[in-house]
């Protein structure tokens, strides 16, 4: 009998080949073919509460327990106001949880009944202080009432009323209550005028300023020391009219009245 033909031989060999190779991998199984195991729902379970333990703990430390209470206040940054009044105006729950202290009302409160106070940012500190940082504001002009004298800011606020007057801040003289542009304007307006003309003085000059004189909307004269006057006019063009009143003073140091009304065409007298 013959005996099988090559190509026999070939088709058996590919068969017996492909009898010893394992089955694929199904969805779910091994290389093997077993199943595979998800964890089980203990398991699940367990990391559920584990997670709750957690949350709970960390909720209980930050608000239950004594470790993050309010233990210290403390104040920096005021110059005129002690820190105390600060803290006294702050009125921090001391013992409370830090993180349930509100800072924002903490800050208003002390802005509220502080008029001084320009801004104020309550800090935590971690583990036991809230910290105050203040900046005061600072006088740009003074109002003359019975023995004190009133600060007003560079927003035109009134701020404190002190019984002397501050170095180096100039005295507003403002026209009489009889004034038709004080009748018009009112007298907040013509105040917040003469702040715009104290912030537009050019370093060199601003020192110097001893009055800031308000007769009308359009009518402002700074007084400086050895009697000399600035006619300003009304506040608007303060810039240009501080470059030329700078540019005057340099070409006429000893002139005794300058006029910067109209900036292009500015003039000096008394020299």
């Amino acid at each position: 009998m013959a005996g099988p033909t090559t190509a026999q031989r070939g088709e058996r060999q590919a068969r017996g080949s492909s009898a010893a190779r394992p089955p694929l991998g199904r969805p779910g199984r091994d290389g093997a073919g077993r199943r595979l195991r998800l964890p089980g729902r203990g398991v699940l379970i367990l990391a559920l509460v584990l997670t709750v333990l957690l949350t709970a703990g960390g909720v209980w430390t930050l608000y239950g327990s004594s470790w993050l209470r309010v233990e210290r206040v403390e104040a920096s940054g005021p110059r005129v106001l002690t820190s105390d009044e600060v803290l006294e105006a702050a009125a921090v729950p001391v013992g409370a949880p830090l993180i349930s202290v509100d800072t924002d009302e903490i800050e208003e409160r002390v802005r509220r009944k502080l008029l001084r106070v320009d801004t104020v940012e309550a800090v935590r500190s971690w583990p036991h202080t809230l910290a105050l940082d203040v900046t005061e504001r600072k006088p740009v002009l003074l109002i003359e009432k019975g023995a004190g004298f009133v600060e007003v800011d560079d927003e035109g606020v009134r701020f404190a009323t002190v019984p002397r007057a501050p170095a180096g801040v100039p005295l507003l003289e403002l026209e009489s209550g009889d004034s038709p542009s004080l009748r018009r304007f009112g007298a907040d307006r013509l105040l917040r005028e003469a702040v715009r003309v104290t912030g537009d003085l050019p370093r060199s000059v601003a020192g110097d300023v001893r009055t800031v004189q308000v007769g009308s909307y359009d009518s402002i004269t700074l007084g400086l020391h050895g009697d000399r006057t600035v006619v300003w006019g009304s506040a608007e063009q303060g810039r240009a009219k501080a470059r030329a009143l700078e540019a005057l003073m340099k070409a006429a140091p000893e002139a005794g009245h300058f006029n910067v009304s109209a900036p292009t065409a500015p003039a000096v007298s008394g020299s």
